[in-house]
């Protein structure tokens, strides 16, 4: 970066944001979609498959020496402790750097990692490898959900934001018709079918790098770090697409500005005072959000195939058809469900589908505890519980993408996914392993509500603390660290039509 590219220091005064949240919805916009939300598409197809196929991994002949508990318990919690640990690692980075550095990159560390697993030789690789898989998918979350957010119009943030992330459950269920696939060995080998599921992994995450060239780097974080003639250049060439799209028709004005002081990087410490002490309340909801979907998520999924061949005599190569039925519900939940986030708003929408998912997951742990469910019957209740349940797990990943300041967006997602993911998604494999792998209803009726019980009181807690974001500007939900208190005459109030210069409460 040069320094005409990079004059920090100044005072300056722009429109952008408000430029960009006044967009109508274009093919652009479609392009930024495509080129960073598909991304979760490959998160589920990993997931599901090394969960679908743990029972031919461990087979002899497999080419592999590992146990089926290796696969879903050390693998499981190694690929989570990376997708941490990658989170806090290049969170960090992005914020500094920049959003479009950092998702190419972590999507690069993602494809090398996944294919090299596919050519593990001990547990030991295949231990090594699905960390490194994770630490990719880590990056990612935070570089993609804090680009979407300041690319993506203030209108239609919600919407977006839920069914990129639910989008997850796209790839969830590729994975699991592809370890059908996979588990025939009249069609593939034991020792191959495995290795070309993660092999075709990273033919599609080269496919999404190369599409992801072409998405520009955030045109916030540009004028925020002092490049904001690379950032206006940006933003006009994005209104010249626009306008040509709509037959040369000019698009309204911007309705109001920011002053901002340009300044290079900001301290951890100020991150950290920012997000712990200035937006404690909002911090107590991102917590709650994070740990609720995470413990749910694992009492359903985590030992799924477990729990259909224990209890319903399901044949191990089956369990992928169950699984492809409950990620549809997934998806669902989110497209169906997204447009409400933006028009009904976020505190009723996030804390309904928390507590919905749970009161509904309470429900169904009562019917199997009571005998009154098959293989077919649960993963119906399942459907139903995950279709609420995903779009609030996503409305996680959304609020606190929106609700703390711009130079802590990425920092703060990897933060609260980090953490909340680490409390669910690294013990709760260990707990609901011991739990579903002991082959007693109790047992699995325990796991169940656990899950129920923490998404219920996170859904409490949103309906308390939620923050009602919905249709506008990023900068009018929590000003920015850099920016100058407006003076009184100042031309920006800070409106739902992308005004940025009021200062948010602090809640």
């Amino acid at each position: 970066m040069t320094t005409a590219e990079a004059e920090t220091g100044r005072t300056v005064t722009t429109n952008i944001p408000a430029r960009l949240d006044r967009l109508p919805w274009s093919r652009w916009h479609w392009t930024i979609v495509i080129g960073l939300g598909t991304v979760w598409i490959l998160d589920g197809l990993e997931v599901t498959v090394v969960g679908n196929i743990a029972s031919r991994l461990s087979e002899s002949g497999s080419g592999l020496d590992i146990s089926s508990g290796q696969i879903t318990g050390t693998a499981a919690a190694l690929y989570v402790a990376g997708a941490c640990s990658g989170a806090l690692f290049w969170g960090r980075l992005t914020d500094r750097f920049g959003r479009k550095k950092l998702f190419m990159i972590t999507l690069a560390v993602y494809l090398a990692a996944t294919a090299l697993t596919a050519f593990s030789f001990d547990a030991w690789w295949f231990f090594l490898f699905r960390f490194l898989t994770g630490f990719g998918i880590g990056g990612e979350y935070a570089a993609i959900n804090s680009a979407i957010d300041e690319l993506i119009p203030a209108n239609y943030r919600g919407r977006v934001d839920l069914i990129i992330n639910g989008s997850f459950w796209l790839g969830a269920v590729g994975g699991s018709l592809l370890s059908i696939l996979a588990l025939n060995t009249a069609i593939l080998p034991k020792d191959m079918g495995w290795r070309l599921t993660f092999a075709l992994g990273a033919v599609l995450a080269l496919v999404i790098l190369l599409v992801r060239r072409h998405v520009p780097e955030s045109p916030r974080w540009l004028l925020i770090h002092g490049r904001d003639r690379e950032a206006e250049e940006i933003v006009s060439a994005i209104e010249r697409q626009v306008e040509s799209e709509r037959g040369g028709e000019r698009l309204p004005e911007p309705a109001g500005e920011i002053t901002i002081h340009q300044r290079r990087s900001v301290t951890f410490v100020e991150i950290a005072r920012t997000v712990f002490s200035r937006y404690r309340r909002r911090a107590i909801l991102g917590f709650s959000l994070f740990i609720g979907q995470a413990f749910l998520y694992n009492a359903i999924t985590f030992g799924f195939g477990a729990i259909l061949t224990t209890f319903f005599d399901v044949p191990s190569d089956h369990t992928g058809y169950y699984f492809a039925v409950i990620a549809v519900g997934n998806f669902c939940g989110p497209l169906v469900l997204g447009k409400l986030f933006d028009t009904v708003g976020r505190r009723v929408m996030i804390s309904s589908t928390y507590l919905l998912s749970g009161l509904l997951l309470f429900g169904t742990a009562w019917l199997f505890d009571q005998g009154h469910l098959n293989a077919t019957t649960l993963t119906a209740c399942w459907c139903v519980v995950l279709f609420f349940a995903s779009a609030g797990a996503s409305s996680a990943y959304l609020t606190v993408s929106e609700v703390f300041p711009m130079e802590t967006r990425a920092m703060s997602i990897a933060f609260f996914y980090a953490l909340g993911t680490a409390a669910g998604g690294i013990s709760g494999p260990v707990l609901f392993a011991d739990l579903t792998g002991t082959g007693k209803v109790g047992d699995t009726v325990l796991a169940f509500s656990i899950g129920a019980a923490l998404m219920c009181a996170a859904g409490l807690v949103a309906a308390f603390l939620a923050v009602k974001a919905e249709r506008r500007s990023l900068e009018d939900i929590a000003q920015p660290l850099t920016a100058v208190a407006a003076k009184a005459s100042g031309a920006a109030s800070g409106t739902a039509q992308g005004r940025s210069g009021s200062r948010p409460a602090t809640a």
